[in-house]
């Protein structure tokens, strides 16, 4: 005989899930917060998530980069100058709201969060970024080879860098949520890109 049927889309209560994981971090996120944020009850939780907690973040941190990489993705398709647009990304990190500042990174949360915790997720976590900075270095080859930037760094090391200011960023707003300032840093890192 088969079980009681879902009633609810994995995807929408991972969703929610990464709100929980987001605001209060992996470790100090209850069961009993997130199945109340999930809106589904302790049955169906371990029958979707038989690995419990952990799955789910595992599951939650996949999500979460898919989305973000998607979106970046199809933005920069839509651009008419790849170089324009990764200033623009990350200058929208200074005009960001004050909670979403206070948020930092989902992903570089979890790779500090658990680096001496829980070495597989924060390995995955690590994993999942590091496609970010591999977009970085396409948009940076592909503007050198079209003598966009004149920076003759390697591509690799300019991608480094803007992942080093993506993560410093995110620590940097949340020590200076209200600051003016932040974008004037970013453009100062973004210098790299002329």
């Amino acid at each position: 005989m088969a079980g009681r049927p879902r009633l609810f889309e994995t995807e929408i209560v991972i969703e929610r899930a990464i709100e929980v994981f987001w605001t209060k971090g992996y470790i100090d996120s209850s069961a009993e917060e997130l199945l109340r944020a999930m809106q589904i009850g302790q049955g169906s939780f371990y029958s979707t998530f038989k690995g419990g907690k952990k799955e789910l973040y595992e599951k939650s941190l996949i999500q979460f980069s898919d989305k973000a990489n998607a979106r970046f993705n199809e933005n920069l398709r839509k651009s008419n100058d790849s170089i324009e647009f990764l200033k623009k990304f990350f200058q929208a990190m200074a005009y960001s709201s004050r909670e979403r500042k206070l948020k930092g990174c989902y992903l570089g949360n979890a790779i500090v969060e658990l680096s001496n915790t829980d070495v597989y997720l924060k390995e995955l976590a690590s994993k999942l970024l590091e496609r970010l900075e591999l977009s970085f270095k396409r948009v940076v080859d592909e503007a050198q080879k079209d003598g966009r930037i004149k920076n003759k760094t390697s591509s690799e090391i300019i991608a480094r860098h803007l992942i080093n200011l993506w993560n410093g960023i995110n620590i940097t707003r949340r020590l200076y949520p209200d600051d003016e300032s932040l974008k004037t840093i970013i453009d100062l890192n973004l210098e790299i890109l002329d």
